[in-house]
C-alpha cells in the first residue's frame, strides 16, 4: 500500500475545506432566516394594509345599506300615509251614505236598527246556554 508523505497536511486540507464549506451553510441559513425574516414582516404589512382596505370597503357598504334601507323605509311610509288616507276617506263616504239614508227613510233605518240589535241580543242569549 502506499503512503501519503503529507500525512496530516492532507487531514488538514480537508478540514479546512469542510470547515469552508460549514461556514458557508452557516451563512446561507443565516441570510435565508434573515430573508425570511423580511418576507414575513412584508406579508404581515401588506396583510394589515388589506385588512384595512376591507374593514374601509365594509363600513362603506353597511353605510349604503343603511341608507337604502331608510330610503325603502321613508317610501313604505309614504304608501301606508297614502293607504291610510284612501281608507279614512272611504270610511267618511260610508258614513255620509248612512247618514243620508237615514234622513232619506227614517222608519226604514228604525227598522233595520231594531232587526240587528233583536238578532244580536237572540245570538248572545243562545250563546251563553251552551
Amino acid at each position: 500500500m502506499a503512503t501519503n508523505n503529507n500525512g496530516s497536511s492532507g487531514g488538514v486540507a480537508t478540514t479546512g475545506t469542510f470547515r469552508s464549506n460549514i461556514g458557508e451553510a452557516g451563512s446561507s441559513l443565516k441570510q435565508a432566516a434573515v430573508d425570511t425574516g423580511d418576507a414575513l414582516k412584508n406579508a404581515a404589512v401588506a396583510a394589515g394594509e388589506e385588512l384595512r382596505v376591507g374593514k374601509a370597503n365594509l363600513k362603506a357598504d353597511l353605510a349604503d345599506s343603511a341608507l337604502a334601507s331608510i330610503a325603502a323605509a321613508e317610501l313604505a311610509g309614504g304608501a301606508a300615509r297614502e293607504q291610510m288616507d284612501q281608507l279614512m276617506d272611504k270610511g267618511r263616504d260610508l258614513l255620509d251614505s248612512a247618514a243620508e239614508l237615514v234622513r232619506e227613510r227614517p222608519l226604514v233605518s228604525f227598522g233595520v236598527a231594531f232587526a240587528a240589535g233583536w238578532m244580536i241580543a237572540k245570538m248572545a242569549r243562545s250563546g251563553g246556554n251552551r
